[in-house]
């Protein structure tokens, strides 16, 4: 396949419910830009099938799915993901955006003015369906704006996991980040400003999974902790590359139990 005009990469943990859904929906939305276009999935060491749902779904370079045989948080498969991608623009997707894909549009044209566009569920534009339990936005919404005043960071909707990136500012940015878990939106938005790339926030549609089993209690003092190394790391990593130091190496490169499921099926067929 010829250099892919957009990667989509989806980080997965657990989604044996829905993730043929939304791998079809993402065909169904980019081919009718009748461009090449790729789809990584990085499962994070999922428990249940997720796997055993995929392998029916890959397709050479079209669809392949990354693997980490342990659990090493959000942040670390998406830029795992980013890094490996190879697509002019590269978004991100989570495993719940599926509704979201009918604002691809819109950050396409956000696009042609910037290097990032973050998804929005609060900014002009966006459709929100369905809103998360009141208990959630109560604790997440506080919760987002003290991200924005800890990281100097203007976007309002840090944590919504439909984001577009030119590839040339995903490969600066992911390079350079440290995060693991989920705050790491956090951190490259942060970092990509402060590297000069131009980032805009444009709304889409949007609607909260029910089910979803996540406890924003139970993860926010793990989370301010976090926000804290991801500041002092955009500090660090602003300042080395301004004296023109390349990314340092990433103590979590993956490791070679991180296998790639397609070489893996083609192995045992």
């Amino acid at each position: 396949m010829s250099v892919p005009w957009m990667s989509v990469v989806v980080p997965a943990y657990n989604e044996e419910a829905g993730i043929a859904r939304v791998i079809e929906a993402l065909h169904g939305r980019l081919a009718g830009f009748g461009r090449p276009y790729e789809i990584i999935v990085v499962d994070n060491a999922s428990e249940d099938r997720t796997l055993e749902v995929l392998e029916p779904l890959l397709d050479g370079d079209r669809v392949r799915v990354l693997r980490n045989k342990v659990n090493r948080g959000k942040g670390f498969s998406v830029r795992r993901g980013m890094l490996d991608a190879n697509g002019e623009l590269r978004l991100l997707c989570d495993a719940d955006c599926g509704p979201s894909l009918a604002s691809l549009p819109e950050l396409l044209e956000a696009m042609q003015h910037a290097d990032v566009v973050a998804g929005s569920r609060v900014a002009a534009g966006a459709q929100v369906d369905r809103q998360q339990p009141l208990r959630r936005r109560l604790v997440g919404w506080p919760f987002i704006a003290l991200t924005r005043v800890l990281m100097g960071e203007p976007t309002k909707d840090v944590y919504c996991g439909f984001k577009l990136w030119r590839g040339s500012a995903a490969e600066s940015v992911f390079s350079r980040q440290r995060l693991t878990g989920w705050v790491f939106d956090a951190e490259v938005l942060a970092l990509a400003r402060r590297l000069g790339f131009r980032v805009t926030e444009v709304g889409v549609a949007w609607a909260d999974r029910t089910g979803s089993k996540l406890s924003i209690i139970q993860v926010l003092i793990p989370a301010v902790r976090e926000l804290l190394d991801a500041r002092r790391n955009v500090r660090a990593q602003v300042h080395a590359a301004r004296r023109g130091e390349a990314a340092p190496q990433d103590p979590a490169e993956p490791a070679p139990d991180a296998q790639l499921v397609a070489d893996s099926a083609e192995r045992s067929a």
